[in-house]
């Protein structure tokens, strides 16, 4: 009984320790530290907006949250950005074409009377192999980059699903590459 409680006290420490890093809460900054609280960090970080790009094409790299839901393997994550009047949108060809619509927002916003859903075009992607397949794609709207923001996707079998996605690294596509 001994060892189980000090089994759960030890537990109880390392995860203290692991959850407020190396020191306690009640350590103290040398002085003359200057310190940075949470909100303004995030003030030093503030991601890309479009204002920020120039109107043009880039390649971006486009990150979900699922394995299920993410750009086809052919085009090594990244999809076609497209910057314009202080706009971005970016086109992902996805795995297949179980995914038939997505929806800029929430789940359950895409499911009220009204949504604006954001409809599949036909892609057609070439793998390493040479093997050709046509998928879906879709232009999904980007706010911001380096920034998580939330789309919903209902598949084949009607079920909303929400994820959370991200767009960064723009790259601008010389003319030659789109030829």
């Amino acid at each position: 009984m001994k060892n189980k409680i000090l089994m759960i006290l030890c537990t109880a420490a390392i995860s203290c320790v692991w959850v407020t890093g190396c020191s306690g809460s009640d350590s103290q900054e040398p002085e003359g530290t200057v310190t940075e609280t949470a909100d303004e960090a995030k003030n030093t970080e503030t991601p890309e907006k479009a204002s920020d790009l120039e109107d043009g094409l880039y390649q971006a790299e486009f990150d979900t949250d699922s394995s299920m839901f993410h750009v086809n393997e052919s085009c090594d994550g990244k999809g076609t950005l497209t910057v314009k009047d202080g706009e971005m949108v970016i086109h992902v060809s996805l795995a297949s074409k179980n995914i038939v619509n997505l929806y800029y927002g929430l789940a359950e916003d895409a499911q009220k009377d009204g949504a604006k859903l954001i409809e599949p075009t036909n892609d057609s992607v070439t793998y390493s192999d040479g093997f050709t397949e046509e998928v879906y794609g879709f232009d999904i709207p980007v706010p911001a980059l380096d920034e998580e923001y939330d789309v919903a996707l209902i598949g084949k079998k009607g079920t909303w699903y929400d994820h959370k996605v991200s767009v960064s690294n723009p790259e601008p596509i010389e003319e030659n590459q789109t030829e």
